[in-house]
């Protein structure tokens, strides 16, 4: 098994410049890449015990591969394949190599135990992503991925300082040397992740760039790359008591913050932008269920943004009144979003109850408020009207039968949770969620300013949210 783990992190590495090379084959060859990871996932589950590769012993240079690093990988693999098959035809060499390597870092990302390996793959990754987001090459485009760069790289600034000041205290990057870390490399490393991971106020680059990119690198930034934040956090507070209660709090929080403003957004992309900066939230509030509730959004949210590029139009107003869709899009659509609603049948529903099985009672409340918000924002989607005669492009088609069948498989991951009072539970959540939004919110013309979001803004977003931490890990 460590033989087959680092070949399998070189193999991705590797062929994403193998892929520029043979541009014949591009396709095929990232396709494949994708396949081997998704081998690799379900094979980790099937070990019995976690594998540890000291890679620099005195440095503390780790890797671990575990049941959480397996639920990571195996969304990649989904969401990277569900993407290239939806690309087969449109694409060039660039875009498959850039998509393999930004496949490769998350990889290594979801397998790292120390904070310098974690910080050059998020370093990798921000660049792949930037050259993703860049790709058309229209002005809007380089613009949001300038600010993507920009917003990525000083959260990463903080991250590298708050490493050093780990290594000065244990002689170590390892993720367990927090526990005995100043205050201040506590607070700059969760600020750095936070916001390479867009989690509440330091998340709100996400909107602009996630809605603004391409479909199919939407669905990469959606379903998967934002994870490369999540996943430390995770990790970290598995072990750091600090940490875990740090990001219980910030994840309760960007969980019901997210889902205000997705509610009254107009926009659809817009729309599922928000609910990415909720949903981390959910997978954030319990880390011992994070993994699951990754799986679960990764793959319903990748197919949204799919499916979300090929409606009539961006405006929900307009998609109610005068564009119906097309009915294979309209179930695709709510399938995805009956999953992460939590409806049964589907994994979202076994990561819903999972995830709150670990909160207490106040907390539960709170995300139980929330789970009723997310069942508003995705009954704008499955309420739309349907009828449309617009054809339907084949490789969406094969991703959505790809991520759909995902959902429904992964299901019985946590088969535990089907008991009467939790299906009963859920149900009246979602109910609840849909009558609001029929009676009251449907024709809501109430619009959030976005002062928050703008460039200028950010940076000091960011300051503030480090004065937070600061008093957080004090207190």
């Amino acid at each position: 098994m460590n033989t087959l783990t680092i070949a399998w992190i070189a193999l991705s590495l590797f062929m994403g410049f193998v892929i520029y090379l043979l541009p014949k084959v591009d396709r095929y060859l990232a396709l494949s890449v994708a396949v081997v990871s998704l081998g690799y996932a379900l094979q980790i589950f099937g070990e019995q015990s976690p594998l540890t590769l000291q890679l620099l012993d005195n440095f503390g240079v780790t890797l671990v591969v575990d049941q959480l690093s397996g639920y990571f990988i195996l969304t990649n693999a989904l969401v990277t394949a569900a993407v290239i098959i939806y690309c087969w035809q449109d694409k060039t060499a660039f875009f498959y190599m850039q998509t393999i390597i930004l496949h490769g870092s998350l990889n290594a990302v979801f397998i790292c135990a120390d904070f310098m390996s974690l910080y050059v793959a998020l370093e990798v990754i921000g660049i792949a992503a930037f050259l993703l987001i860049a790709y058309p090459r229209t002005e809007r485009s380089i613009w949001v991925a300038l600010r993507y760069l920009f917003v990525s790289n000083t959260a990463m600034l903080f991250y590298l300082v708050g490493a050093i000041l780990v290594y000065k205290a244990n002689h170590s990057f390892a993720f367990a040397g927090l526990s005995e870390a100043p205050t201040e490399a506590v607070a700059l490393i969760v600020l750095g992740l936070l916001t390479k991971g867009g989690v509440f106020i330091s998340g709100l680059w996400l909107p602009l760039t996630h809605s603004e990119s391409e479909t199919p690198v939407s669905a990469l930034l959606s379903g998967i790359v934002v994870k490369a934040g999540v996943f430390p956090l995770l990790r970290c507070s598995l072990l750091v008591d600090d940490v875990y209660a740090i990001a219980r709090i910030f994840g309760v929080a960007a969980a019901l913050f997210g889902v205000f403003y997705a509610i009254l957004e107009k926009d659809t992309k817009r729309t599922l932008a928000l609910s990415t900066l909720s949903q981390l939230g959910w997978i954030l509030a319990s880390p011992e269920a994070g993994g699951l509730y990754a799986l679960a959004h990764g793959t319903a949210k990748s197919t949204l943004f799919l499916i979300a590029g090929n409606l009539p139009s961006r405006n929900f107003q307009q998609l109610q009144q005068h564009k119906a869709i097309n009915p294979v899009l309209w179930i695709a659509l709510t399938i995805a979003g009956l999953s992460i609603s939590g409806f049964p049948l589907f994994v979202g529903f076994g990561a819903k109850i999972l995830t709150l099985s670990y909160l207490p009672t106040a907390y539960a409340t709170a995300m139980n408020i929330g789970a009723v918000g997310t069942a508003i924002v995705y009954a704008k989607f499955i309420f739309l009207p349907r009828g449309g005669q617009e054809k339907t492009r084949f490789g969406l088609s094969l991703a959505a039968i790809l991520t759909i069948s995902a959902l429904l498989l992964a299901n019985i991951a946590y088969y535990q949770a089907y008991t009467v009072a939790n299906i009963a539970k859920v149900l009246a959540i979602i109910a609840t969620g849909w009558v609001a939004y029929l009676l009251v919110l449907r024709r809501a013309e109430l619009k959030l300013p976005r002062v928050l979001e703008q460039f200028e803004h950010l940076i000091g977003g960011m300051s503030l949210m480090l004065i937070l931490l600061f008093w957080m890990v004090f207190a």
